[in-house]
């Protein structure tokens, strides 16, 4: 590693200014190339903070408005898919051993216990409509329907109660997917 040069001192009206002035090409200090190391591809590392998004599986239990926004309460489950819902599902008493997963998806809820969430203005929703089409609604129309209501008489498939994916940033509610299950 290449030394520091001196510090050169300004005077200016009696008063003394120390500037320090450091080379760049003095190198990377040892506490930087321990960062550059730490943030290598080849070095695990965990993370320092949770995902920005994240997405889950959840049965949506109410959507109402509070202080001027709508609240999301929603309880989160798994949605396996393959070896892993055959296994789960038997685990669970589900199917037996060696029996199909109907439709080769199991969902295992372990909790009943909800979450709660902020709705974002503007927040994307569909659900499943007759035809198996993803249809957009309103967070309003969602609400209504989750009530037993059906504003806009949309022909829908299944029960509004059905799964949806649900993604949020933080404790914000940005888009909720109702999940085609037959």
């Amino acid at each position: 590693m290449k030394p520091i040069p001196p510090i050169p001192l300004l005077v200016a009206g009696g008063a003394v200014l120390v500037v320090l002035c450091l080379a760049l090409s003095a190198g990377p200090s040892a506490a930087s190339q321990g960062a550059a190391e730490a943030t290598s591809p080849f070095r695990p590392s965990p993370p320092l903070r949770p995902p920005r998004l994240s997405v889950f599986y959840g049965n949506l239990a109410t959507l109402s408005r509070a202080g001027g926004r709508w609240v999301l309460r929603v309880d989160s489950a798994a949605f396996l898919e393959g070896s892993t819902a055959k296994r789960a599902a038997v685990e669970d008493g589900a199917i037996g051993p060696g029996e199909p997963v109907p439709n080769d998806f199991y969902v295992r809820n372990e909790s009943k216990r909800l979450l709660t969430y902020r709705v974002a203005q503007g927040a994307r929703v569909t659900v499943i409509t007759a035809g198996i089409r993803a249809t957009r609604v309103s967070v309003a129309e969602l609400a209504a329907i989750l009530k037993g209501g059906n504003p806009n008489r949309r022909k829908l498939f299944g029960s509004p109660r059905d799964g949806y994916w649900v993604q949020v940033r933080g404790d914000t509610v940005l888009s909720m997917n109702q999940q085609y299950r037959p």
